[in-house]
């Protein structure tokens, strides 16, 4: 068996296991690694030498874990729920997520998620920074309103994942252009294969509308189902009593937020985003945000190493499993595994086309699963896929439907990927939210098996 192979399954096996995935995945790079030939001195500096670059986005994360901690303390949590209960509050206990109102709400919080998922990538190019952000406030209506959480996941990584792999604007323009195209023609010049900024888009039209396809059976069949969520306070995680709630939602009658504060929580989230679009650092952005409430007084100045410490607490999980992906990539990448595994699948398919585009799919998912992330890994998938499909015969957009889609099979199903980690920083703010069972598995049933299906039918008719 192929070290890569090897690894893949020992991380997603102890991952379906709920070890937690920071240690699988530490056990998978040694596996592969050991398996592969490496002496154990050559793996520990290999995976050593990548955590550096999942550092920052780890602490990107941490500070935007404690701005979102920040407009929870204000009281901009229980507003938003509020207001959107406020609408419910005429129905019973219930009835509120069979109700009119209840359904209005719903989609409308679906809605709000899933355009301001698309416009993170294309319009307001913030990636998954929003997130932790914008979600947890949102938690305590879903809570009332039975809304499975899975559900929301799949909307949410549909929106981060499905826009940059079709549309040339914002991270779509440097996914599409800059990194597919530029590198599928550096493969295929020694060839003569030349292809077109205009062609990449269509080429990945089909494969992306088996992403559509899955998005539709996630919404209105999979999870279309009430489910139950406790009633929990964000960042803290212990079930709130009748009497907690009572009082609490008295609290927040008595003494609301004023017009002032209102204006402050809109300029911090504001000032973060347009920080973030100006010096491309989520870390800055979540700082001045953070700053911004600390200063203006909106929660009290005695709280600040409180509010940072529970911030941090909530993304500890996820910026430990990105620092520990960015590790097991490198160790990936040293085994030298993966033009092995290239070369040995092509004794498998002999001269089939049919079975040739279907293996070459099944081995770019192997591959992004470990790395969990197109955008770096279509530089190494190019290489030898490109030389290889014009072999067998494919034409240009076939290629490019190729390349692309076998890049982008791990991004969305991968447990080290920021498209499920990203929904899980904001749907597991109160802990009622696994990121293997219910951002990875509904992710990888409802995205990657579709788009490897479409991804293979594109490859044969174009």
């Amino acid at each position: 068996m192929n070290a890569i192979v090897l690894s893949i399954l020992v991380m997603v096996t102890l991952s379906l296991a709920r070890v937690s995935v920071v240690f699988a995945l530490v056990v998978a790079a040694l596996v592969g690694g050991l398996y592969s030939g490496m002496p154990l001195g050559d793996i520990l500096d290999a995976f050593n030498g990548g955590l550096g670059s999942g550092a920052q986005v780890a602490l990107s994360y941490a500070t935007l874990g404690a701005f979102a901690v920040a407009l929870s303390r204000s009281g901009l949590t229980e507003a938003i729920a509020r207001k959107l209960i406020g609408r419910l509050s005429h129905e019973s206990d219930h009835g509120v997520a069979a109700s009119r109102a209840g359904k209005t709400v719903k989609w409308s919080i679906i809605g709000v998620l899933l355009v301001s998922a698309v416009c993170s990538q294309n319009l307001i190019p913030v990636h998954i920074a929003f997130i932790p952000i914008m979600v947890p406030p949102l938690l305590m209506a879903m809570n009332r309103l039975n809304l499975d959480r899975r559900l929301v996941a799949c909307v949410i990584t549909f929106g981060v994942t499905a826009p940059y792999m079709l549309l040339p604007v914002g991270f779509g323009a440097i996914f599409l252009n800059d990194i597919l195209l530029s590198n599928i023609n550096e493969a295929g010049a020694a060839f003569g294969l030349q292809v077109t900024a205009d062609m990449v888009p269509m080429a990945m039209a089909m494969p992306i509308g088996g992403m559509a396809v899955g998005l539709l059976i996630a919404v209105f069949i999979s999870y279309r189902g009430p489910r139950t969520y406790s009633m929990r306070a964000v960042g803290v995680g212990h079930v709130a009593s009748a009497d907690d709630v009572v009082s609490e939602r008295e609290k927040r009658e008595l003494d609301p937020l004023k017009p002032w504060q209102y204006l402050v929580l809109g300029g911090s989230i504001l000032a973060a985003l347009t920080t973030q679009l100006l010096t491309d650092s989520m870390v800055l952005g979540g700082l001045l945000g953070f700053a911004i409430l600390s200063v203006s007084g909106v929660f009290r100045w005695r709280e600040q190493d409180d509010v940072v410490t529970e911030g941090m607490r909530l993304m500890t999980l996820i910026g430990f499993i990105m620092i520990t992906a960015a590790g097991f990539a490198s160790v990936m990448q040293a085994t030298g595994q993966i033009d092995t595994l290239v070369e040995s699948s092509r004794a498998v398919i002999g001269d089939s086309q049919v079975l040739a585009a279907l293996v070459m799919l099944v081995v770019g998912l192997f591959i992004t699963m470990g790395i969990g992330s197109s955008f770096s890994t279509i530089p190494i998938i190019a290489s030898i896929y490109v030389p290889l499909a014009l072999e067998f015969g494919f034409s240009p957009m076939a290629t490019i439907a190729l390349v692309g889609t076998a890049a982008a099979l791990g991004d969305a199903g991968s447990p080290a990927s920021d498209s499920t980690l990203g929904p899980t920083s904001g749907l597991n703010a109160d802990g009622q939210h696994d990121h293997i069972w219910d951002s990875v598995v509904p992710t990888f049933l409802h995205y990657n098996i579709p788009l490897l299906l479409f991804g293979w039918a594109a490859a044969l008719l174009l």
